[in-house]
C-alpha cells in the first residue's frame, strides 16, 4: 500500500483550527512546516483526493497538493522527530520512548494520538513555558480547549492540587484521560465536554487558567475567563501568532486584565495576565 502524503496551506489565523479538523479526520498527525505549511498523510491515493476535495469543498480558503510516499509506516513513522522536551522544571516525553519508563516527578508522559497537543507545536510550547514559570504549588488549574490534556498534566506535575479541562472534542478527553492514567494523576485530573464559555464560570474561581486556542476564542472567552479566575488570579492565553499580539493587547485590557509576562515560540505568542 503507497501513502500519500498531503501539503495544505491556508492563512496563518485558520492553521490551527485546520490542523486540528485535518487530526480529528485522518486520525493522523499533522507537521506544521517552517513556512507555515501543514502536512497530512492518507492511506491511498483515492482518499488522498476524497480529503482534497472534502477541503476545496469546506470554503476554507485553501492551496492543496498531494505526492505519493515510499513504503514505510507512516501511520507510527510521525513519531520519529518527537523527543523529550525541557520546560525549566517540567519535562515531556512521548509514551514510546525510553525516558517514559521511569519518569520523574516533574515529567509528563504524553501520548497524543489524535488529540492536539504533543508539547511540539510552538502554542503549546508558550503556554507550557508560561505555566512553569507561573503556577505556584496548591493551585487549581483549569485548562480551555484541553485536547490531550497535555497542559492540565503538566499542571499537576509542577504542583497543582486539581486541575480540568474543557474540551467539545469527546475523542480528545478518551485521550486526555488515558494520559492521566498513564501519569498517575487520574484523581487530580477531570476531563469535561462542552463549550468553556458555558463551563468555565461553573468551575470557579480557580487560581490559574490556561487558554491555547485561537485568538477569536480567545477573545469571545474573556467574559467566561474572568468569571472563572479568583481575584488575582493569572489566566494564560496562547494559540496566537506575534502577528496577532497587537490586536488581543488592547481587548484584553479593556476586558480588565493586566499583562504580567509574554512570551514566544518558533512565531507562536502567549502572555501571562491578571486581574484585580
Amino acid at each position: 500500500m503507497t501513502w500519500w502524503a498531503i501539503d495544505v496551506r491556508t492563512a496563518p489565523e485558520k492553521r490551527e483550527w485546520l490542523s486540528a479538523w485535518l487530526v480529528a479526520r485522518t486520525g493522523q498527525a499533522v507537521e506544521e512546516r517552517q513556512d507555515g505549511t501543514l502536512v497530512t498523510f492518507a492511506r491511498d491515493e483515492g482518499a488522498a483526493d476524497e480529503l482534497i476535495a472534502e477541503l476545496e469543498a469546506g470554503g476554507a480558503s485553501v492551496e492543496t497538493a498531494r505526492r505519493a510516499l515510499d513504503q514505510v509506516d507512516w501511520s507510527t513513522r510521525w513519531r520519529d522527530g518527537l523527543g523529550p522536551r525541557r520546560f525549566g522544571r517540567l519535562t515531556v516525553v512521548p509514551s514510546w520512548s525510553a525516558q517514559a519508563a521511569e519518569p520523574g516527578p516533574t515529567t509528563v508522559v504524553l501520548d497524543p494520538e489524535t488529540a492536539f497537543g504533543s508539547g511540539e507545536h510552538g502554542s503549546t510550547r508558550a503556554a507550557l513555558t508560561l505555566l512553569e514559570r507561573l503556577l505556584a504549588p496548591g493551585n487549581r488549574v483549569l485548562d480551555l480547549g484541553s485536547g490531550s490534556g497535555i497542559l492540565a498534566l503538566a499542571a499537576i506535575k509542577l504542583g497543582a492540587t486539581r486541575a480540568t479541562g474543557i474540551e467539545n472534542d469527546p475523542e480528545a478527553n478518551l485521550v486526555a484521560v488515558r494520559n492521566a492514567e498513564h501519569n498517575g494523576v487520574r484523581r487530580q485530573a477531570e476531563f469535561l465536554e462542552g463549550d468553556a464559555g458555558d463551563l468555565a464560570p461553573l468551575l470557579g474561581p480557580v487560581d490559574l487558567l490556561v487558554s491555547n486556542i485561537l485568538r477569536t476564542v480567545n477573545l469571545r472567552l474573556l467574559p467566561a475567563i474572568a468569571a472563572a479566575l479568583r481575584p488575582g488570579g493569572i489566566a494564560i492565553f496562547s494559540g496566537m501568532e506575534q502577528s496577532e499580539a497587537a490586536e488581543f493587547r488592547t481587548p484584553l485590557s479593556s476586558a480588565g486584565f493586566r499583562i504580567v509576562e509574554e512570551t514566544a515560540d518558533a512565531g507562536w505568542w502567549a502572555v501571562a495576565a491578571t486581574r484585580p
